[in-house]
């Protein structure tokens, strides 16, 4: 129990050092904003920081949070769960949960730099006997608008390193799992060109999954802040603009109809409903029928969104 207790202790740390670790990289990308830092607390248990970034001169949008939440999970989060294969037994038609991860999107203002999403978490249910199931999700991904292949590469080569630290079959597996998670049905795309994704991993060990996501979780800095830095200050035209509001579109129709976090979030009696749609930028834009010309940078980044590409063989 102590061992259990301890982990759940070290995956607290590891949350709040990446929101700090992010929230610094950021800041000294864009000097002139600050960061404004919510502290909230849950009544039902628990609670969490926000960092939202709002209206700078690099970033339009940039959220971390790390939350900490626990109590009895809601009937609506069960279902969700179970329809995912688990066999939740409940005590009295209850099931005592933790939950705790980080999670940021971060929303640029120049259409050259690419939005980048990333959460990482740890999951824990008491059952009916009193056994816990536990399991930890999370990943990174990037929603450019427009496609700069070195970006692409330098982005998938950096998970894959942190990935094959803990087996070299894990970034092949968990880059089809991302393409896979992050389509828009709907459209017929995806909502970026990915990165990975997991979740339910609950093997080969706790102690190895944990190993396995702090690697993960230290590489958000070194995958993104080199494109940011490469591209903030790139001109651009008002077309383009254009084009970054109505993919950010695709963005928001994504998260509040498939995202498995924004749902949970949502169905969780007393959630921080400005935390869980922090994810969703400042602007966006539909426009009805709008297609792009054939052969233009737009219709090339609508190619790889719907025939993902593997960057780094």
């Amino acid at each position: 129990r102590r061992r259990r207790r301890e982990l759940r202790g070290r995956m607290e740390l590891l949350i709040m050092e990446t929101q700090g670790e992010v929230c610094r990289a950021l800041a000294a990308l864009d000097p002139g904003a600050a960061f404004a830092v919510d502290t909230w607390e849950r009544k039902e248990g628990g609670g969490g920081v926000s960092c939202v970034l709002q209206d700078g001169e690099v970033f339009e949008k940039a959220g971390v949070n790390v939350s900490v939440v626990f109590g009895v999970l809601s009937e609506e989060a069960a279902r969700q769960m179970r329809s995912r294969g688990k066999s939740l037994k409940a005590k009295d038609g209850k099931l005592p949960f933790c939950a705790m991860g980080v999670s940021s999107v971060i929303h640029p203002k120049n259409p050259h730099v690419p939005t980048m999403h990333f959460n990482y978490r740890y999951f824990e249910i008491e059952e009916a006997d009193g056994t816990k199931q536990w399991w930890f999700g999370g990943g990174t991904d990037l929603t450019p608008t427009y496609l700069n292949e070195e970006d692409a590469v330098h982005f998938h080569k950096t998970l894959k390193e942190a990935c094959d630290k803990h087996g070299l079959k894990l970034y092949p597996k968990y880059k089809k799992w991302c393409d896979d998670y992050f389509y828009i049905k709907h459209r017929g795309e995806r909502r970026g060109i990915g990165g990975i994704f997991f979740d339910d991993v609950d093997s080969p060990s706790k102690e190895e999954v944990f190993q396995f996501v702090k690697s993960c979780a230290k590489a958000v800095v070194p995958c993104y802040i080199p494109i940011v830095k490469r591209h903030c200050h790139d001109s651009f035209t008002p077309e383009e603009k254009l084009w970054q509001q109505l993919r950010r579109g695709r963005y928001v129709e994504f998260n509040l109809v498939y995202d498995r976090g924004t749902k949970f979030g949502l169905l969780t009696p007393g959630s921080r409903i400005e935390s869980i749609l922090m994810s969703l930028p400042l602007t966006a834009r539909w426009e009805y029928m709008h297609t792009p010309p054939e052969s233009s940078k737009e219709a090339e980044i609508l190619e790889v969104l719907r025939n993902p590409k593997d960057w780094v063989h």
